[in-house]
C-alpha cells in the first residue's frame, strides 16, 4: 500500500513538475518574445535616431549656409553704404555746382525759359514784350474772326469780341516770365528743368458777357421758323380766337452756350461754324375746358366810392355763343386757328359811365416818333395801339402785351414790315409793334409799376434810348407788368401823325414818389466788315449789302424821389445791343477773255518786206477792261440805328 502511495506521489510530482516546466516554458517564451519585441524596438529606435541625426546634420548644414549668406549680404551692404556716402556727397557737390552755374546763367536772362506755352502758343525764349505782341496777334484774330450759328436755312453770324469775349494774356505772360525766378535757387532750378523735360502750358483767364449770349440765344430761338409754338388764345371783339399749337424745335440754351464758349476759348484753332443744338417737341393739345373757365364771367357793374376812394371796374359777361359740344367739334378741324363766337353782355354801368372820376390822376405819359410814310409799319402801330387802349388793371393784376394784342396775322389786319430776325434786319408780319410795347414800357416805368417780364432787342432800335426798349414776339418774348399800386389803373394809347403816346391814369397815393428814369451808354461795340463771295460780280468788284453801325452796352436805373431828395435808385437792366456788321459782296466771277478775230490769209501771195534790224514790230493797241458800274448803298451813320420792329 505504501509503495502504491509512493508511486502515486511520484506520479503526482511528475505531473506537477511537468506543469511547472510548461509554465516555465511559457514564461520563457513570453520573455523571449518580449526580448524580441524590445530588440525590434531598439532596432527601430536606432534607425530613427540615425534618420534624426541625418536630418539634424542637413539642418545644420542649411543653417551654416544661411548664416554664411547673411554674413556676405551684410558685408556687401556695409560696403555699399560706405560707397553710397561718398557718391551722395559727390552728387550734392555736382548739384550745387550745377545749380550755381544754372542760376548765374539765368541771372541776367530777361526771357521766358524754355518749354513754356500759353494756351498752346510757344513763348519760350521771348521777352515779355515779344510774347505780348505774339499773343496779341493771335487773340485779335481769334476775337475778330466771325463764325455762324446754323439751323437749316437760319444763319446768325457771331463775332466773339461782340459777345464781350476777352483773354487776360498779360497776367499769363507775367506768370510765364516768373517761372524759375520767384523761388529759391533749388525750386527755381527744379522748375526750369521740369519745363525743359515736360513742357508747361499756361491757360489765360477767359471772360465773356453771359447776358449778351443769353439774349442772343433767346432772340434766335424766338425767330426760328420751325420753333415750337404752344396753343394760345385771345379775345378779339366778340370772338374768341384760339391758335393751334405747332410742333417744333426748342433750342437747348445751355448746350449752345457751351458750344459758343468752347469755340471761342479754343485758342489755337480756327473758329468753326456751329450747328444749333435743338430738341424736337410736341405742342400741347388745346384745353377748351380750361380756356372756358378762364374767360367765362358774369356781368358786373362798375362802382366807386370817394371816402375811402375805391374803384371797381365793370366786368363784361362773357360766354360761348355756341354750345361746348359745338366748340369742341370745331377745334377738331385741321386748322391753324379757330374762331368761337362769344356772347358779350355789357353791364348797365361801365367804367366809361363813371368817366375820369374813377381815374382822376395822370400817373405818367411817354411818346415816341416814327415815320408815317411807311404805310405798313404805321398800320401795325395803330392796330396794336388800339388793342391796348382802354385796358383797366385792378391792383395785383398782370398785363401781358402778347395776350392783349393777340397774334400778329394778316387775317387780323397786320402788314409786313421791317423786323429783327436771326440777327439781321428782314421783313415780317407785324413789324412796328415793338415800338408800341417800348413806348408803353416807359410809361409803366414812370408810373412806378412792377416789371414782370421784359427783354431788350438784339440791336438798338433807335426810337427810345438804349436800355428803355421792350421787344415782343408771338410765342416768344413778352412784355408783362403788374399793377403794384393800391388803386386800379387805366391805359390810354393813341397814335397821331407820326407820334405814339401812352398814358397811365389812376389815383395818386398819399406816399407818392417823383419817378426819374436814368439810362446811359457805358460803351460801344465796334461793327465789323464781313465779306461775302458773290458769283454775280466780277473779280475786283464789291457791293455794300448792309451798312454797319456800332452796338453798345447800357444800364438803366429807376430813381425815386420825395421832396427833391433821392429815396432809392434801383438798377432795372444791364443791356447789350449788338452792332450791325457791314456786309460787303465781293465778286468772284472771272471774265471770259475777249476773242480776237482771225484774219484769213490773202489769196495772192505778197512778198514779205525785208525787216531791218532797226525796224520794230507795230505795237498792239491797249485793250481796256470793260467795267460794269455797280450801285453801292450809302452807309448810314455808325451809331444811328435803323427804326425797325
Amino acid at each position: 500500500m505504501s509503495e502504491v502511495k509512493e508511486g502515486l506521489k511520484v506520479n503526482e510530482i511528475s505531473e506537477e513538475e511537468i506543469e511547472k516546466e510548461n509554465k516555465t516554458e511559457e514564461v520563457l517564451t513570453t520573455v523571449i518574445e518580449k526580448e524580441d519585441v524590445e530588440a525590434d524596438s531598439v532596432s527601430n529606435i536606432k534607425e530613427q535616431d540615425q534618420i534624426t541625426l541625418e536630418e539634424v546634420s542637413e539642418e545644420k548644414e542649411l543653417q551654416i549656409k544661411e548664416e554664411t549668406t547673411e554674413k556676405i549680404i551684410k558685408e556687401k551692404k556695409n560696403y555699399n553704404k560706405k560707397l553710397i556716402i561718398p557718391l551722395v556727397i559727390v552728387g550734392i557737390i555736382i548739384l550745387l555746382l550745377f545749380s550755381t552755374i544754372f542760376a548765374i546763367a539765368n541771372l541776367n536772362n530777361n526771357k521766358i525759359i524754355y518749354g513754356i506755352y500759353i494756351k498752346g502758343i510757344d513763348v519760350s525764349g521771348l521777352t515779355k514784350e515779344e510774347a505780348l505782341e505774339k499773343l496779341s496777334n493771335v487773340v485779335k484774330k481769334k476775337l475778330t474772326t466771325p463764325f455762324e450759328l446754323i439751323h437749316n436755312d437760319s444763319v446768325t453770324t457771331i463775332i466773339p469780341e461782340q459777345l464781350g469775349a476777352s483773354f487776360d494774356i498779360e497776367s499769363s505772360i507775367n506768370t510765364a516770365y516768373n517761372i524759375g525766378r520767384e523761388d529759391n535757387i533749388f525750386k527755381n532750378n527744379f522748375k526750369i528743368l521740369s519745363s525743359y523735360i515736360f513742357k508747361l502750358n499756361i491757360c489765360p483767364s477767359f471772360s465773356y458777357n453771359e447776358e449778351t449770349i443769353d439774349t442772343l440765344i433767346t432772340e434766335i430761338g424766338a425767330n426760328l421758323p420751325d420753333r415750337l409754338i404752344e396753343p394760345n388764345y385771345y379775345i378779339d371783339g366778340s370772338n374768341l380766337v384760339i391758335t393751334k399749337g405747332i410742333d417744333g424745335i426748342v433750342i437747348e440754351p445751355e448746350a449752345l452756350k457751351l458750344k459758343v464758349i468752347s469755340n471761342i476759348n479754343n485758342f489755337t484753332a480756327e473758329n468753326e461754324n456751329i450747328e444749333i443744338p435743338i430738341t424736337n417737341c410736341t405742342a400741347r393739345d388745346i384745353d377748351l375746358d380750361s380756356i372756358y373757365t378762364k374767360i367765362h364771367t358774369e356781368p358786373k357793374d362798375a362802382t366807386y366810392t370817394k371816402e375811402p376812394f375805391t374803384v371797381i371796374p365793370h366786368v363784361n359777361g362773357v360766354d360761348f355763343g355756341i354750345s361746348m359740344d359745338e366748340a369742341k367739334a370745331l377745334i377738331l378741324e385741321d386748322k391753324e386757328s379757330y374762331i368761337i363766337p362769344l356772347k358779350i353782355t355789357v353791364p348797365s354801368i361801365t367804367i366809361n359811365n363813371i368817366g375820369s372820376e374813377a381815374f382822376p390822376d395822370l400817373l405818367a405819359t411817354y411818346s415816341t416818333n416814327f415815320s408815317a410814310r411807311n404805310v405798313n409799319r404805321t398800320t401795325n402801330i395803330k392796330l396794336s395801339s388800339n388793342k391796348i387802349n382802354g385796358t383797366v388793371l385792378m391792383p395785383g393784376d398782370t398785363f401781358s402785351y402778347n395776350t392783349t394784342v393777340g397774334q400778329r396775322t394778316a387775317a387780323a389786319g397786320f402788314k409786313s414790315a421791317a423786323v429783327y430776325a436771326g440777327g439781321q434786319v428782314t421783313t415780317g408780319i407785324g413789324g412796328g409793334i415793338c415800338q408800341v410795347s417800348s413806348t408803353l414800357y416807359n410809361s409803366v416805368l414812370l408810373s412806378n409799376l412792377e416789371i414782370v417780364e421784359r427783354y431788350n432787342h438784339g440791336f438798338n432800335p433807335g426810337y427810345v434810348p438804349a436800355g428803355r426798349d421792350a421787344t415782343v414776339s408771338w410765342g416768344g418774348p413778352d412784355f408783362k407788368f403788374k399793377n403794384s399800386r393800391k388803386y386800379p389803373i387805366k391805359i390810354i394809347s393813341t397814335v397821331s401823325g407820326g407820334t405814339i403816346t401812352t398814358k397811365i391814369f389812376g389815383v395818386k397815393e398819399e406816399n407818392e414818389y417823383e419817378v426819374e428814369i436814368q439810362s446811359y451808354i457805358t460803351g460801344y461795340i465796334q461793327y465789323k466788315t464781313i465779306n461775302q463771295n458773290d458769283a454775280s460780280l466780277n473779280v475786283g468788284q464789291t457791293k455794300v449789302i448792309e451798312s454797319g453801325s456800332n452796338g453798345c452796352k447800357s444800364v438803366c436805373y429807376r430813381i425815386l424821389k420825395q421832396n427833391g431828395q433821392v429815396v432809392s435808385k434801383k438798377l432795372l437792366s444791364n443791356d447789350t445791343y449788338n452792332p450791325h456788321n457791314r456786309v460787303v459782296a465781293v465778286g468772284t466771277k472771272v471774265q471770259a477773255p475777249i476773242e480776237k478775230p482771225v484774219q484769213k490769209p490773202s489769196e495772192t501771195p505778197t512778198e514779205k518786206p525785208e525787216t531791218k534790224p532797226e525796224d520794230k514790230p507795230a505795237e498792239k493797241p491797249e485793250t481796256k477792261p470793260n467795267k460794269t458800274p455797280v450801285e453801292s448803298e450809302k452807309p448810314i451813320e455808325n451809331n444811328k440805328p435803323t427804326q425797325v420792329n
